[in-house]
């Protein structure tokens, strides 16, 4: 299939494919390996992304609450109601594999036109927490393009846009203590915010190529993973600044 004719929901369903089968390599190895010598961490938080991107970010949409519980705790088997064992990582895989499934059943099940609404790319993102009133409406249609991109294999512009939001937002936190803010480099603000305890630790796991986000030129290449996980990152900030939503 040409590349510029596929929709949405075909640019999200091969992306469940791929991280499908990374599952399914992952739980062969888990079968001869301890699982201590498997790390299944990169394949979680891009299965945690995958599923934020379908459910809107919303906690509550049900592929949230799946993904959630692929990681629950299960009762010991000698009846004591208050001892809980751990799920070994091959359970966890197997979990996430049957959440992977059932995502990908429920957009393939909806017409193209559909899913491009409900599924494929993100639901319409509130900023009302935002101090300065001016930034909200370009911080919701931001977040909209971001996820647009990313969804259509664009990930130079798809990191640009989450970066250019999260430090958006970040500043915008900031700014009511500092004064001088705007001459700050973007990791100076973010460890501002995290002095501040205005956010927690998400910030960590940016990619490097996020951090120099501001200086990256048109050409260099944005691997998928690290779009992805800047947009992951983004939604731990917007989580921490906005805990109500």
């Amino acid at each position: 299939m040409d590349g510029s004719l596929r929709t949405p929901r075909d640019v999200a369903l091969a992306h469940l494919e791929r991280l499908t089968a990374r599952g399914r390599e992952i739980a062969e190895r888990l079968k001869t390996t301890p699982d201590s010598a498997v790390d299944i961490r990169a394949w979680q938080q891009d299965c945690a992304s995958a599923i934020n991107e379908l459910s809107g970010g919303s906690k509550a949409h049900w592929l949230s609450r799946a993904f959630s519980q692929a990681f629950l705790v299960r009762p010991s088997a000698g009846g004591v109601v208050d001892v809980v064992l751990e799920a070994s990582a091959a359970e966890i895989v197997d979990r996430l594999l049957g959440v992977l499934a059932q995502a990908s059943a429920s957009l393939a099940g909806m017409s193209p036109g559909d899913a491009v609404e409900s599924a494929a790319t993100p639901a319409p993102r509130r900023f009302d927490f935002v101090h300065t009133p001016e930034l909200r409406s370009v911080l919701e249609h931001a977040y909209v393009e971001s996820g647009r991109a990313l969804e259509a294999g664009d990930f130079h512009r798809a990191l640009i846009t989450s970066c250019s939001i999260l430090e958006a937002v970040i500043t915008d936190a900031i700014a009511l203590t500092h004064d001088d803010v705007g001459a700050w480099s973007f990791e100076a603000r973010i460890a501002a915010a995290e002095r501040a305890a205005l956010i927690r630790g998400g910030c960590a796991r940016l990619p490097a190529v996020a951090r120099t986000y501001r200086d990256l030129e048109a050409d260099v290449t944005i691997s998928e993973r690290d779009a992805r996980l800047a947009r992951q990152v983004l939604h731990d900030v917007l989580r921490d600044l906005d805990p109500g939503r």
